[in-house]
């Protein structure tokens, strides 16, 4: 198979990449560093040549429910069009547990994301996943608010990209499915402890603190639903032995 993944530089890119190529599948990697523009549609009919399937795991690092909206109904839309226009019969979307209980800022541009599949006519497969275990280093170098790491106070189960990125490779060998089972990880935590373990694993001395995020659904957030329940799958790999898998203290 020759496999597209959009977003093949990010967090879950690079091993949806690694994992395309250990099955010995051909991968192209679609990113601005290799010279395609999702956003603007830039370089997508090259790159989607002789596809079979196509794996979207493009992300914007944004909080404006407008901008992510945009985003990912642009992103989306192109990646579509240039589909049909070629004759790819496979699209594989990657979204997140529980975003029906928020409907603005980031999860609100992945709702829109889903509705503009669903809508879309074309047949396609979506997979939603818990946080990964990487985004607790992530909020440590970028949640920084003055002299704090602000996090919000939320349960999460999160679950390794490298997990996800198997699932998604299983499914873009397979015929589309619509929406499959949520994938999550194997423990529920809060999130803020998981920020406080990895700054400790690291030697951060960030003062790490729980908020409260004053939007519309949040308390649903805050109390688990992003952490998926009832029919799931979920990873077998813990925050802890993902941390040792970093080469960081065992202790952490």
């Amino acid at each position: 198979m020759r496999i597209v993944v959009a977003g093949g530089t990010g967090t879950v890119g690079v091993p949806v990449v690694a994992e395309v190529q250990r099955r010995g599948h051909d991968v192209v990697v679609v990113a601005r560093a290799s010279g395609v523009d999702v956003l603007t549609g830039s370089g997508l009919d090259d790159a989607l040549a002789g596809a079979d399937a196509v794996i979207d795991v493009l992300g914007t690092f944004t909080l404006s429910g407008r901008a992510s909206a945009r985003f990912f109904t642009t992103t989306t839309q192109h990646l579509l069009d240039a589909e049909r226009r070629l004759g790819v019969e496979r699209h594989v979307a990657l979204s997140i547990v529980g975003i029906d209980a928020q409907s603005g800022g980031y999860y609100g541009g992945k709702r829109t994301q889903e509705r503009v599949l669903a809508d879309s006519g074309r047949p396609y497969t979506l997979l939603r996943a818990a946080q990964f275990h990487e985004l607790a280093g992530t909020m440590l170098h970028t949640a920084v608010v003055g002299p704090v790491v602000a996090v919000p106070r939320m349960v999460v189960a999160p679950v390794a990209a490298a997990e996800v990125a198997v699932r998604l490779v299983d499914l873009a060998e397979q015929p589309a499915a619509g929406p499959v089972r949520d994938l999550v990880g194997p423990e529920r935590h809060l999130m803020l402890d998981l920020v406080r373990r990895y700054a400790r694993a690291v030697g951060s001395s960030a003062r790490v603190v729980g908020i409260r995020v004053p939007t519309p659904g949040w308390h649903r957030i805050a109390s688990g639903v992003l952490a998926g329940g009832g029919d799931v799958d979920r990873g077998t790999l813990t925050f802890r032995d993902w941390l040792a898998a970093q080469d960081l203290p065992a202790d952490a």
